[in-house]
């Protein structure tokens, strides 16, 4: 298995501004051209956070516009490639504020869960309700315990799995196949039920075996699907 390419590959943090003009073709060697996220400090203090292509040329900028007087330390992060770099700054803006910037950051293709969010806490106080005043018992809660069998003593394989899981779900030929996981693990789709994900994956394809762990999704929070594979590792 492949390790993941890191996002940063050298850093340098909270050096002297002087270091700019006096070591200006030792810090050169090191970041001109470069791309990456930069930090501007007054002492230990965050004062502001930016990103550039070229890190020597943008942190050279900021000794001279608005913010000259607001920093004396800084810290830069090399990055290779730039395709994450907006995002990242997006990111690190939201969650610290920095006094200096005057926007917020923007993720663009997130999706904000608040409504979502609101809507899951008032259907749980709904269902609190219900339950207190005699109306439906609300959700059943799957616990692990004896594992279930079938008459021929073989036990889902999803058994051990049943507090993460309700619904699987597959894209196949261009079509989203629903599941949905039984109390005891079994897994009924079409009408039918099996004991394990390859069986049920198979018959939802109409072929003779499919791995149902890499077939199979399951939603690990609402609206965030990811392989039912996962789960077991």
């Amino acid at each position: 298995m492949s390790k993941p390419s890191p996002l940063v590959t050298q850093h340098l943090e909270k050096i002297d501004r002087h270091a700019l003009e006096e070591y200006q073709d030792i810090v050169r060697q090191y970041v001109r051209g470069r791309q990456g996220v930069y930090a501007l400090y007054r002492d230990n203090k965050l004062y502001y956070v930016g990103l550039a292509g070229d890190l020597r040329n943008r942190l050279t900028q900021h000794l001279k516009d608005r913010h000259c007087e607001s920093w004396n330390r800084f810290s830069v992060y090399l990055t290779i490639g730039d395709s994450h770099l907006k995002e990242l700054e997006s990111l690190i803006l939201r969650i610290v504020t920095p006094s200096g910037n005057q926007q917020r950051g923007k993720l663009m293709k997130s999706e904000d869960l608040r409504g979502k969010f609101r809507r899951a806490i008032r259907e749980l106080h709904r269902k609190r309700e219900d339950k207190i005043i005699g109306g439906i018992t609300g959700d059943i809660e799957f616990t692990r315990g004896k594992t279930p069998q079938d008459k021929s003593g073989r036990v889902p394989v999803l058994s051990e799995y049943t507090n993460h899981l309700k619904i699987l779900r597959a894209k196949f030929k261009r079509k989203t196949i629903l599941a949905h996981v039984k109390k005891d693990g079994s897994i009924r789709c079409n009408g039918k039920v099996y004991l394990s994900p390859s069986l049920a994956a198979a018959a939802a394809c109409k072929r003779k075996t499919c791995n149902g762990w890499t077939f199979w999704s399951y939603e690990r929070s609402p609206g965030d699907w990811i392989k039912l594979d996962d789960l077991r590792k």
